[in-house]
Order: C-alpha cells, then structure tokens, then sequence
C-alpha cells in the first residue's frame, strides 16, 4: 500500500545559516539581515530546535544530521531540493539551480539512512541534467500525490520540462504542470518553487489558484485535484507571501497525522481554512521567523521525508 505520509524525517541543523545570494535572484522571499552572521546562526539554530521538539513530542520520528561547518552552506537546513525517497527503495538526487547548494548533496547523509536500518534499492542521480543548466529540485519542484502517483508541478528557472518529464517516465507520475507568478514590486514574476503556492496531504490540497494565471491550466490543476478526492483549502497570494503553501503533512509512529506549517502561515489563515484542515489533521505550527526571512523557505522545506522501507 502506498502511503502519502510518514512517520520518517530527516532534518539538518545549520552550522552556517545566512542570506544566500546566489538563490536570492529568483527567489524574491529572501530578505537580507543587518545582524551578525554567528547570531543569525545561533537563532535559526534555536528555531531548528525548538521544531524538532515540537516534532518529537508529537511521536514523530526525527533523524537530525549536523550540518559540515566546511564547505560553508547557508541552505543546508532545506534538505528537500536535493534528494527525496519512495517506498519502493529508490533514493532520487536532484539537479540545482545555484552551484553553492550543490554542496549540500553528502553521501554520509544517504550512508547514515541505510545504518539506521533503511533499505536503498537504487540511487537514481539526476544531477547530471546541470551541465545543461537544466534544474528539477526536488520536493521544492515537485508536489507529491503519491497515493495517486501524480506530480504537480509549476515551470520556472528551477523546474525545467525535460527533467520533470523524466522524472513521471522514470517513476510512473502522470506530470501536471503549470506556469504560477506572482507580484512583487509590481512586477509579475514566476514563482520559484511550487511548494510555495500548493501541499497536498492524503486528504487536502491547499493551493493558491490565484498565482496561475491561464485558466485552462487553473481548471487542469483543479480537475486533478478534485479527481483524486482532494478536499481544496485555496489560499489567497496574501497568504502564499506568508508561507501559507509551504505546508507538509507528516504522521507519528501512531499513524496519528499532523499538517506542519509555520506561525506566520497559521497567522495568515482564516477560522474556515484552519477549522476544515483540522477536520483532518491536527495543526502543528513551530516559530521559525529568521529562517523564514533569510532563508526564503518555511517548514515544508526544512523536511526530508524518508519513504524507504526498513531492512
């Protein structure tokens, strides 16, 4: 039986989070911060701490992986984009936009999941697809229906066609994929990562349909998921700004499932939206305010899932 969610994440704690200037050209909720570089690490270190208990009480099972202090890696703490797992064995390596984020890919991290008991069949590397400046980063790219085996996915400078189409041959996800923009400074922009606008849990979808702007792709999107038996939660662009999309929904050893989002997206919602998700997970919701702000990515982000089984 396939399932949507796990009892198993993986997490690295920053050694050097910052503002990282490289991701920072297409993605616009990077803010920068005028406080030492030792300080803004010690607080996304306490973010990161506090998340990971707020996790662990809830019976979640955490695997936290100290970040290398060399090479230096502002991002590390969103091991997302460069690797994700499946339950048939398979661990997939992903191709990234910014060259400094590469560094985070750590075959001591893929050794460390197999010495706690955890089966990899096959390593699937897709990196090479960056000596053609063409990029797919993971579940960033990538929102996984993985009961239905459908991959949504919004087109921008890190979620290219050819790869995404490898990627449904490869592992048998019919693609839907979209163009989504949104406003900054009065300019459209394309949106960077689709886990900023949509989540899609066992039972929910929570998706901005405001930031696709053609209508077909809009209706494709919506017919997919009301198909597969989602219950859609739309989230305004307001709302998107505030992490709202970068949700994820995670189970405990239990089978008790909990939807993840940050303070700032649970601020953003209304009594209609939080009231319907509760209908079908509890909401788990970690102060994460610096890693947001600098970082540019919220809590969906900062979780590895591990679909592997055990040996």
């Amino acid at each position: 039986m396939t399932n949507q969610t796990t009892s198993h994440i993986l997490m690295v704690r920053p050694a050097n989070f910052g503002f990282n200037p490289e991701t920072a050209e297409n993605n616009f909720y990077q803010k920068k911060d005028d406080r030492d570089s030792i300080e803004i690490n010690r607080i996304a270190q306490s973010e990161f701490d506090g998340f990971v208990s707020l996790l662990q009480e809830k019976g979640v099972d955490v695997l936290v992986v100290e970040d290398t202090a060399l090479p230096k890696k502002t991002d590390a703490v969103f091991p997302n984009n460069w690797f994700s797992s499946h339950q048939d064995g398979k661990l997939i390596l992903y191709p990234l936009f910014s060259p400094n984020r590469r560094l985070e890919r750590r075959k001591d991290i893929v050794e460390t999941l197999i010495q706690r008991g955890f089966r990899i069949s096959e390593i699937v590397d897709l990196t090479f697809f960056e000596q053609d400046n063409q990029f797919l980063e993971g579940t960033g790219s990538l929102i996984l229906d993985r009961i239905n085996k459908v991959a949504y996915a919004c087109r921008s400078q890190r979620t290219h066609q050819i790869p995404l189409g490898y990627f449904g041959k490869l592992m048998g996800y019919k693609i839907v994929d979209f163009d989504a923009s949104q406003i900054i400074n009065a300019v459209v922009s394309p949106i960077y990562h689709t886990n900023v606008m949509m989540h899609v849990g066992t039972e929910i979808a929570v998706v901005c349909l405001d930031s696709i702007p053609l209508a077909s792709e809009k209706l494709k999107v919506q017919d997919y998921l009301e198909r597969t038996g989602k219950k859609m939660i739309p989230i305004t662009a307001r709302q998107k700004f505030q992490f709202a999309g970068n949700m994820l929904e995670i189970q405990n050893k239990k089978g008790e499932k909990f939807t993840v989002m940050s303070d700032s997206a649970f601020q953003s919602l209304g009594e209609v939206q939080i009231n319907t998700i509760k209908r079908y997970t509890e909401i788990v919701v970690p102060k994460i305010p610096t890693i947001e702000k600098i970082g540019g990515g919220s809590v969906r982000c900062m979780i590895a899932e591990i679909f592997l089984p055990s040996v």
